[in-house]
């Protein structure tokens, strides 16, 4: 065999272990999109920056997405691996994750969940079916107890240091491309971070101190505009809504344009990245293509946008500064929609895109 005939084979057994990757991600997350739709709903209704603010509903909002969310990914991973019993461990695991964090644990669970039930199987298969009949009930389940308790410590002492730790990084790269004044490139790292739900702990924490120093100099501050800007996840889901390679995300994105772009809840958009991670490649020329544009109007916002829609964009932006605000989310939503388009490769190929991705996940995804 040739060179030139075994570079294609890497190429092919690359691009199969991504797409296995992102159907195990797909097959996690795609399923319970109907329940980060639920969630959206809520918190663009009824939080307090919300279309028909209710104090008393909106306490649904931070329950949802800190516990209800992650342990619905993580039980569908456990399931993955190893049917109910892993589905339960796997449950039970994440909530020792999402406890232990002050962010939501959506990548930890996806960690997690799977690997609970992993450990569920690997008891079945070597020592479980050992046990005699008649104390089979009570092995399986002081078994799935048992590891479903050590995992929820584990990952209550172990995942969320970590993830603060990558938090804390993120940051700290953010900063030094600000000071080096290479502003569009901080969508390299932001956009990431977005995905991997660390969006807040980003804005809140790094962004927003900066542009409140920024806003108080000059009145208002590019900063405010990184990461609430809608424009990239509004072109990722118009690119899913026409192109995506799965009848499920063709299907839920335009009710997910709808939360993320009016709503503002970006969140609602990530679950398709993961579930496609070439993606974020979309996201952060979207990004940058955005930040490089308000940099050379001088667009900016008087203060955080919260949530992160159009609207509060709007209504966030100084007098005299709408044009640029405006065009700068269009011209973030087109990059992001051809990028995303082009990776999608305008539809072409949906077909086989589905199925590898069901085979992968082992039939997880509705069709």
């Amino acid at each position: 065999m040739t060179k030139t005939e075994v570079a294609p084979t890497k190429s092919i057994q690359a691009r199969v272990v991504v797409q296995r990757f992102g159907g195990r991600l797909a097959g996690m997350v795609m399923p319970n999109i109907g329940a980060f739709i639920a969630w959206g709903l809520i918190t663009a209704l009824f939080i307090p920056a919300g279309w028909t603010p209710n104090a008393h509903i909106a306490q649904l909002v931070d329950p949802m997405i800190n516990y209800l969310l992650p342990v619905l990914i993580g039980y569908t991973g456990g399931r993955m691996v190893h049917g109910q019993r892993g589905a339960v461990v796997g449950a039970v695991a994440t909530v020792g994750i999402a406890v232990g964090a002050s962010i939501p644990m959506f990548l930890g669970a996806m960690i997690v969940g799977p690997l609970a039930g992993y450990l569920v199987k690997l008891f079945d298969e070597h020592l479980g079916h050992r046990s005699a009949p008649a104390f089979k009930m009570l092995v399986d389940n002081f078994s799935a107890g048992i590891i479903g308790a050590l995992m929820a410590v584990l990952g209550m002492l172990g995942i969320g240091p970590v993830v603060q730790w990558i938090t804390q990084g993120l940051g700290n790269g953010v900063q030094a491309l600000i000071n080096a004044h290479l502003l569009p490139l901080v969508s390299v790292i932001v956009e990431p971070a977005k995905i991997l739900f660390l969006n807040n702990a980003v804005n809140h924490g790094i962004l927003g101190p900066l542009g409140i120093a920024q806003a108080a100099h000059a009145g208002k501050a590019v900063e405010f505009l990184i990461e609430p800007n809608p424009g990239p996840g509004l072109g990722i889901l118009l690119a899913i809504t026409f192109f995506g390679s799965t009848r499920a995300a063709r299907a839920t994105a335009p009710a997910a344009i709808v939360i993320q772009f009016l709503g503002g809840i970006h969140e609602i958009y990530f679950p398709y990245v993961l579930a496609q991670p070439r993606l974020v490649l979309a996201a952060i020329a979207g990004g940058a293509s955005g930040v490089l544009f308000f940099s050379i109007t001088g667009a900016g916002l008087v203060a955080t946008p919260s949530p992160g829609s159009i609207i509060a964009v709007l209504a966030m932006t100084p007098s005299g500064n709408y044009l640029g605000v405006i065009l700068g989310v269009a011209v973030a939503a087109g990059v992001s929609f051809v990028v995303a388009s082009a990776l999608l490769k305008f539809g072409r190929g949906k077909e086989e895109s589905e199925k590898a991705v069901q085979v992968s996940a082992g039939g997880a995804l509705p069709a």
